[in-house]
């Protein structure tokens, strides 16, 4: 059976997937992380950066047959999971990701100001620190899921459809109407998209 990793995004709540979580297979084993620092989380040392929430994903891996399910910026610890840890990360799903992209050129809203807003205590890491993993998504050997709402300012439909020219194994599906919490509000919609893709192993 697979373990699924979930990732949340910059609003660092596991509770974010704990819907869509409850309507895949009960006996698919699940570990849903909460990023420290970011949101609402609390702080803790040593998590001050992405090379810090990546070692702490890589942790919880079994051994084998690791599902990751990522929202928003956790498609960028997602994504340098299974470059990292190819013989251990079978397939990704990714939700209304960043991959590391400069959103800005696809005509994504500014999301700085609304999220320090919300998160006055979150760490400012997370608006300076901007990886680019654009020259190594041609070395993501898994089937990807990518997932969209075509209503996302945040992270705008081309942006998906960037990631799928980027990535050798990726597939596109657009949700209409979605914003960038529908894998969360619309769960009972995707899930068995993303049932399919596990099952079919993509």
């Amino acid at each position: 059976m697979p373990h699924l990793l979930f990732l949340p995004g910059a609003g660092g709540a596991a509770e974010f997937w704990h819907p869509l979580g409850a309507l895949l297979p009960a006996d698919w084993q699940k570990t849903f992380l909460s990023w420290p620092g970011l949101g609402h989380e609390g702080h803790r040392p040593g998590f001050e950066g992405f090379d810090a929430l990546t070692a702490w994903a890589a942790g919880h891996l079994v051994a084998r047959d690791n599902v990751v399910l990522a929202q928003s910026m956790g498609a960028i610890v997602a994504l340098r999971l299974a470059l990292a840890h190819p013989d251990r990360v079978n397939t990704l799903v990714l939700t209304a990701g960043s991959g590391g992209l400069d959103l800005g050129r696809f005509g994504a809203a500014d999301w700085r100001p609304g999220y320090y807003a919300e998160y006055p205590r979150a760490a400012r890491w997370i608006e300076t620190e901007k990886p680019d993993h654009t020259a190594e998504m041609a070395d993501v050997r898994q089937p990807v899921l990518l997932l969209w709402g075509d209503a996302d300012a945040i992270s705008p439909p081309a942006v998906g459809r960037h990631l799928q020219r980027l990535l050798p194994r990726a597939k596109l599906q657009v949700i209409a109407g979605g914003d960038h919490g529908f894998a969360k509000d619309r769960a009972a919609e995707i899930a068995p998209l993303v049932a399919a893709h596990i099952r079919t192993g993509g």
